[in-house]
This record gives C-alpha cells, sequence and structure tokens, in this order.
C-alpha cells in the first residue's frame, strides 16, 4: 500500500487528493499506524463516523474555499483546521488500550484522540503546504506542552471552532481568536482586534 502520507500518489497537488473519501479513509489509517506505534495506544475508529466526518468537512470547506489565487496557501491552514473541528465533533477514533503507567503529563496520553486528530491534521497540513506550494511548516514547542492541551482541550469542548485556532498555534502560526470558523485574508484579520490567547479558558495553575 502506497504511504499517503508521504506521497500524494498521483499526479494531481495533494490538496486535490484529499478532496477524495478514499485518500481521506488510508491517510487517516496511516495516522493510526503511526501514533499507535509511537505511543502504543490502540485504538478503534468508526468507519461510519469518519465517512460523516469527511462529508462535513467537504462541505464546510467548499462553503468557503477562496477564489483568489493568492489566498489558496492561507486556506491550506484553514482547511486543515476545519478537518481538526470535525473530527474533535465527530469523534471517530476511541482509545481501546493505553500502555501501563501511561505519563498523563504527555498529551499524547492525557488526550490520545485529539492527538491524533492534530497529528494528523498537521500533517496533512504539512504535506499540502511542502508538495503544492514549496513551503515549509513551522515548529513548534507546544505541542509538548500539558497547559496548552488542557486549554485547548477545555475550549474545544464549549466551542469546536476553536480547534481551528489552536491547529494554528500548535503550526507556529498566529491563530484567529475571535471567528476561527470564518477563513479571512490576513488583509481582513488587521481589520478586526484580536484577544491574546490567554484570554482563552485555561486550566488552574
Amino acid at each position: 500500500m502506497m504511504n499517503v502520507l508521504d506521497i500524494a500518489g498521483d499526479e494531481q497537488p495533494v490538496r486535490k487528493s484529499a478532496q477524495r473519501l478514499r485518500w481521506f479513509f488510508q491517510s487517516f489509517e496511516e495516522q493510526v499506524a503511526r501514533s499507535s506505534a509511537a505511543t502504543n495506544v490502540v485504538y478503534a475508529v468508526d468507519q461510519s463516523l469518519l465517512a460523516e466526518a469527511f462529508a462535513d468537512w467537504l462541505k464546510a470547506f467548499n462553503a468557503q474555499k477562496p477564489k483568489a489565487a493568492g489566498d489558496k496557501l492561507a486556506f491550506v491552514g484553514f482547511a486543515a483546521g476545519l478537518m481538526l473541528r470535525t473530527l474533535v465533533i465527530k469523534k471517530p477514533a476511541s482509545v481501546t488500550s493505553m500502555p501501563e503507567n501511561a505519563d498523563l503529563s504527555d498529551p499524547a496520553y492525557f488526550w490520545p484522540e485529539g492527538h491524533l486528530y492534530v497529528a494528523y491534521c498537521l500533517h496533512v497540513r504539512s504535506l499540502v503546504v511542502e508538495k503544492d506550494f514549496h513551503g515549509e511548516q513551522r515548529a513548534t514547542d507546544l505541542l509538548g506542552d500539558l497547559r496548552t492541551w488542557w486549554s485547548f482541550k477545555e475550549n474545544v469542548e464549549e466551542d469546536p471552532a476553536r480547534a481551528i485556532a489552536f491547529l494554528d498555534l500548535f503550526a507556529g502560526e498566529e491563530p484567529d481568536w475571535t471567528v476561527p470558523g470564518l477563513f479571512r485574508t490576513d488583509n481582513a484579520r488587521d481589520l478586526l482586534e484580536r484577544p491574546a490567547p490567554g484570554e482563552l479558558t485555561r486550566p488552574a495553575s
């Protein structure tokens, strides 16, 4: 089986491949395998919920897809955030077993399903940026920061759209905390004031 998380598998751009259900299923399956190998967490995936997640994501994707060529790269991160939001809502993955004495201060064990979803969305986002736009996704230490994950989990439970902003944060980008579910170009964002991330709900010290 070709590893679609490394290679698109055909001649069209990765972002086009990612809009196909078969590619989505295969790439998500590969991410589950990668995450399980790295953490020894075993997941079960509900294929019906995964299909629903894809359908909902594609509908949201098409509703906000920009027409201007100059907005396409910026939309990559937003589209990945839309996928994270949908996965958080649909919850297609569940943990069936965890390693004994797993370190719950590690985000991979603190919230294994959320960690899986973030890893998948960041991987696809990075793949599209690299293969289609010859760019590079930024690295951030926040992926290993438990306080950020506490905040992430609490906030998306209140408002799943905040997953879009948090994915930007995990990708080393400047999040839009005001209306994260609405795609706006940088020029449009500059017209609005954005509260600092610290104004979001944070776990008590």
